[in-house]
Protein backbone atom coordinates (compact mmCIF):
# COMPACT_ATOMS: atom_id res chain seq x y z
CA UNK A 1 0.00 0.00 0.00
CA UNK A 2 1.90 3.35 -1.13
CA UNK A 3 0.91 6.08 0.00
CA UNK A 4 3.70 8.47 -1.85
CA UNK A 5 3.93 9.60 -5.52
CA UNK A 6 7.02 8.43 -7.10
CA UNK A 7 7.22 10.43 -9.43
CA UNK A 8 5.69 13.72 -7.60
CA UNK A 9 9.03 12.64 -5.35
CA UNK A 10 11.48 12.23 -8.46
CA UNK A 11 12.60 8.88 -7.49
CA UNK A 12 15.13 7.89 -9.75
CA UNK A 13 18.01 5.02 -10.06
CA UNK A 14 21.34 5.67 -8.22
CA UNK A 15 19.51 8.65 -5.48
CA UNK A 16 20.61 8.15 -1.75
CA UNK A 17 17.18 7.54 -0.27
CA UNK A 18 15.79 7.23 3.38
CA UNK A 19 12.80 5.51 4.74
CA UNK A 20 12.54 7.16 8.33
CA UNK A 21 10.35 4.98 10.12
CA UNK A 22 10.13 2.47 7.22
CA UNK A 23 7.86 -0.37 9.46
CA UNK A 24 7.03 -3.34 7.20
CA UNK A 25 9.17 -1.66 4.24
CA UNK A 26 6.61 -0.65 2.00
CA UNK A 27 7.77 2.15 0.37
CA UNK A 28 11.72 0.89 0.90
CA UNK A 29 11.16 -1.82 -1.41
CA UNK A 30 9.38 0.90 -4.36
CA UNK A 31 12.34 2.69 -3.79
CA UNK A 32 14.46 -0.19 -4.41
CA UNK A 33 12.72 -1.31 -7.42
CA UNK A 34 13.32 2.21 -8.26
CA UNK A 35 17.47 1.66 -8.45
CA UNK A 36 17.44 3.76 -5.81
CA UNK A 37 20.14 3.29 -3.22
CA UNK A 38 18.13 3.02 0.08
CA UNK A 39 18.58 3.12 3.83
CA UNK A 40 14.84 1.92 5.67
CA UNK A 41 15.37 3.43 9.17
CA UNK A 42 13.09 1.95 12.35
CA UNK A 43 13.55 1.59 15.78
CA UNK A 44 11.73 -2.08 15.51
CA UNK A 45 14.41 -4.14 14.93
CA UNK A 46 12.33 -7.24 14.13
CA UNK A 47 10.82 -5.64 11.24
CA UNK A 48 14.36 -4.20 10.13
CA UNK A 49 14.91 -8.24 10.12
CA UNK A 50 12.44 -9.12 8.10
CA UNK A 51 13.13 -5.59 5.61
CA UNK A 52 16.34 -6.63 5.12
CA UNK A 53 15.38 -10.19 4.43
CA UNK A 54 13.31 -8.78 1.62
CA UNK A 55 15.65 -6.62 0.13
CA UNK A 56 17.88 -9.96 0.32
CA UNK A 57 15.01 -11.73 -1.86
CA UNK A 58 14.55 -8.88 -4.12
CA UNK A 59 18.38 -8.73 -5.18
CA UNK A 60 18.00 -12.31 -5.86
CA UNK A 61 14.65 -12.60 -8.38
CA UNK A 62 16.11 -9.80 -9.97
CA UNK A 63 13.63 -7.30 -8.08
CA UNK A 64 15.71 -4.76 -7.20
CA UNK A 65 16.38 -1.96 -9.67
CA UNK A 66 19.55 -1.16 -11.31
CA UNK A 67 22.11 2.28 -11.19
CA UNK A 68 21.50 2.97 -15.29
CA UNK A 69 20.49 0.30 -18.02
CA UNK A 70 23.58 -1.84 -17.59
CA UNK A 71 24.86 -0.55 -14.12
CA UNK A 72 25.31 -2.21 -11.07
CA UNK A 73 22.28 -3.28 -8.48
CA UNK A 74 21.05 -0.59 -6.28
CA UNK A 75 22.17 -1.37 -2.81
CA UNK A 76 19.93 -1.71 -0.01
CA UNK A 77 20.29 -1.44 3.90
CA UNK A 78 18.65 -1.55 7.46
CA UNK A 79 19.55 0.88 10.49
CA UNK A 80 18.05 0.84 13.93
CA UNK A 81 17.74 4.21 15.46
CA UNK A 82 15.93 6.86 17.08
CA UNK A 83 14.07 9.46 14.12
CA UNK A 84 15.17 12.11 16.91
CA UNK A 85 18.81 11.36 16.81
CA UNK A 86 19.61 9.48 13.45
CA UNK A 87 22.66 8.41 12.95
CA UNK A 88 24.02 9.93 9.63
CA UNK A 89 26.19 12.81 8.73
CA UNK A 90 24.50 16.24 7.27
CA UNK A 91 23.11 16.08 3.88
CA UNK A 92 23.29 11.78 3.57
CA UNK A 93 20.62 11.94 1.03
CA UNK A 94 19.06 12.90 -1.96
CA UNK A 95 15.52 11.68 -0.85
CA UNK A 96 13.48 11.46 1.89
CA UNK A 97 10.45 9.69 2.99
CA UNK A 98 8.63 9.86 6.01
CA UNK A 99 5.15 8.17 5.99
CA UNK A 100 2.81 8.06 9.03
CA UNK A 101 5.74 8.41 11.13
CA UNK A 102 4.90 12.11 13.14
CA UNK A 103 2.11 11.34 14.61
CA UNK A 104 3.85 9.22 17.15
CA UNK A 105 6.48 11.17 17.97
CA UNK A 106 6.04 13.07 21.21
CA UNK A 107 8.90 15.28 20.00
CA UNK A 108 8.29 15.83 16.37
CA UNK A 109 9.98 19.20 16.26
CA UNK A 110 13.69 17.33 16.60
CA UNK A 111 12.32 14.46 13.90
CA UNK A 112 11.63 17.07 11.78
CA UNK A 113 14.68 19.10 12.16
CA UNK A 114 16.59 15.52 11.79
CA UNK A 115 14.61 15.19 8.21
CA UNK A 116 15.45 18.48 7.19
CA UNK A 117 19.55 17.87 8.21
CA UNK A 118 19.86 14.65 6.61
CA UNK A 119 18.54 15.71 3.14
CA UNK A 120 21.12 17.51 0.99
CA UNK A 121 20.61 20.70 -0.77
CA UNK A 122 17.80 20.59 -3.32
CA UNK A 123 16.69 17.46 -2.24
CA UNK A 124 13.54 16.73 -1.68
CA UNK A 125 11.13 14.68 1.29
CA UNK A 126 7.19 13.30 0.96
CA UNK A 127 5.89 13.74 4.72
CA UNK A 128 2.42 11.47 5.45
CA UNK A 129 0.47 12.02 8.11
CA UNK A 130 -3.27 10.66 8.39
CA UNK A 131 -5.80 13.21 7.28
CA UNK A 132 -6.96 15.30 10.32
CA UNK A 133 -10.82 15.20 9.94
CA UNK A 134 -11.10 11.18 9.18
CA UNK A 135 -8.73 10.85 12.40
CA UNK A 136 -10.61 13.07 14.52
CA UNK A 137 -13.43 10.75 13.86
CA UNK A 138 -11.68 8.01 15.04
CA UNK A 139 -9.96 9.30 17.90
CA UNK A 140 -14.21 10.69 18.79
CA UNK A 141 -15.24 6.88 18.24
CA UNK A 142 -12.76 5.39 20.17
CA UNK A 143 -10.00 5.93 22.62
CA UNK A 144 -8.21 2.96 22.05
CA UNK A 145 -7.19 3.87 18.64
CA UNK A 146 -4.60 5.53 19.97
CA UNK A 147 -4.07 5.95 23.62
CA UNK A 148 -1.47 3.10 24.18
CA UNK A 149 1.98 2.74 23.54
CA UNK A 150 3.24 3.71 20.47
CA UNK A 151 0.15 4.91 19.04
CA UNK A 152 -0.72 8.32 18.04
CA UNK A 153 -0.20 11.63 20.01
CA UNK A 154 -1.66 14.39 17.86
CA UNK A 155 -3.57 14.88 14.73
CA UNK A 156 -2.27 17.52 12.14
CA UNK A 157 -4.11 20.03 10.68
CA UNK A 158 -2.00 20.71 6.54
CA UNK A 159 -1.17 24.13 7.78
CA UNK A 160 0.36 23.30 11.17
CA UNK A 161 2.29 20.81 9.42
CA UNK A 162 3.33 22.85 6.55
CA UNK A 163 4.40 25.47 9.44
CA UNK A 164 6.51 22.84 11.22
CA UNK A 165 8.19 21.66 8.26
CA UNK A 166 8.95 25.73 7.09
CA UNK A 167 10.16 26.21 10.38
CA UNK A 168 12.87 23.17 10.06
CA UNK A 169 13.79 25.04 6.45
CA UNK A 170 11.99 22.74 4.40
CA UNK A 171 9.67 24.32 1.68
CA UNK A 172 6.77 23.59 -0.31
CA UNK A 173 7.28 21.56 -3.19
CA UNK A 174 4.27 20.92 -5.70
CA UNK A 175 1.32 20.06 -4.43
CA UNK A 176 -0.12 18.16 -1.62
CA UNK A 177 -2.53 15.41 -1.85
CA UNK A 178 -4.23 12.62 -0.20
CA UNK A 179 -4.67 8.75 -0.56
CA UNK A 180 -6.52 5.51 1.02
CA UNK A 181 -10.19 7.18 0.76
CA UNK A 182 -11.26 3.58 1.35
CA UNK A 183 -9.24 2.81 4.12
CA UNK A 184 -11.75 6.00 6.12
CA UNK A 185 -14.42 4.13 6.27
CA UNK A 186 -13.00 0.55 7.06
CA UNK A 187 -11.15 2.64 10.42
CA UNK A 188 -14.19 4.57 11.84
CA UNK A 189 -15.68 0.99 11.50
CA UNK A 190 -12.96 -0.65 13.54
CA UNK A 191 -13.32 2.21 15.77
CA UNK A 192 -17.01 1.51 16.24
CA UNK A 193 -17.29 -1.59 16.83
CA UNK A 194 -13.86 -1.82 18.87
CA UNK A 195 -10.89 -1.75 17.62
CA UNK A 196 -9.93 -5.36 18.99
CA UNK A 197 -12.92 -7.22 18.35
CA UNK A 198 -13.13 -9.19 14.99
CA UNK A 199 -16.76 -9.23 14.01
CA UNK A 200 -17.40 -10.11 10.81
CA UNK A 201 -18.14 -6.73 9.28
CA UNK A 202 -14.61 -5.64 9.90
CA UNK A 203 -13.20 -9.14 8.73
CA UNK A 204 -15.30 -8.60 5.50
CA UNK A 205 -14.13 -4.97 5.06
CA UNK A 206 -10.46 -5.96 5.42
CA UNK A 207 -10.93 -9.21 3.20
CA UNK A 208 -12.34 -6.19 0.80
CA UNK A 209 -8.64 -4.45 1.33
CA UNK A 210 -6.46 -7.09 0.98
CA UNK A 211 -8.40 -7.95 -2.35
CA UNK A 212 -8.09 -4.98 -3.72
CA UNK A 213 -4.28 -4.39 -2.55
CA UNK A 214 -3.60 -7.51 -4.57
CA UNK A 215 -5.19 -7.44 -7.48
CA UNK A 216 -5.84 -3.48 -8.17
CA UNK A 217 -8.68 -3.87 -10.22
CA UNK A 218 -9.69 -0.49 -12.01
CA UNK A 219 -12.83 -0.07 -10.88
CA UNK A 220 -11.51 -0.05 -6.70
CA UNK A 221 -8.60 2.14 -7.93
CA UNK A 222 -10.75 4.27 -10.29
CA UNK A 223 -13.29 4.75 -7.41
CA UNK A 224 -10.24 5.71 -4.66
CA UNK A 225 -8.68 8.31 -6.69
CA UNK A 226 -11.94 10.30 -6.79
CA UNK A 227 -12.91 9.93 -3.64
CA UNK A 228 -9.49 10.40 -2.03
CA UNK A 229 -9.76 14.74 -2.23
CA UNK A 230 -12.80 14.20 -0.08
CA UNK A 231 -12.20 11.26 1.92
CA UNK A 232 -8.66 10.39 1.77
CA UNK A 233 -7.27 9.16 5.21
CA UNK A 234 -3.45 10.10 4.89
CA UNK A 235 -2.27 13.78 3.94
CA UNK A 236 0.88 13.85 1.68
CA UNK A 237 3.08 16.68 1.26
CA UNK A 238 6.14 17.27 -0.63
CA UNK A 239 8.77 19.65 0.51
CA UNK A 240 12.35 20.76 -0.43
CA UNK A 241 15.04 21.36 1.04
CA UNK A 242 16.75 25.14 -0.76
CA UNK A 243 19.78 24.27 -2.67
CA UNK A 244 21.50 27.22 -0.85
CA UNK A 245 20.58 25.47 2.79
Amino acid sequence: MITVDYRRLDVRPGQRLLDVGCGAGRHAFEAYRRGAHVTAFDTNADDLRAVGGMFGAMAETGEAGRVGPAGPLARATTVQGDARRMPFPDASFDRVIAAEVLEHIVADTAAIGEIARVLRPGGLAAVTVPRWWPERVCWLLSDAYHANEGGHVRIYRRAELTDRLGGAGLRAAGRHHHAHALHSPYWWLKCAVGVDRDVAPVRAYHRLLVWDLMRAPRTTRWTERALNPALGKSLVLYVRKPADA
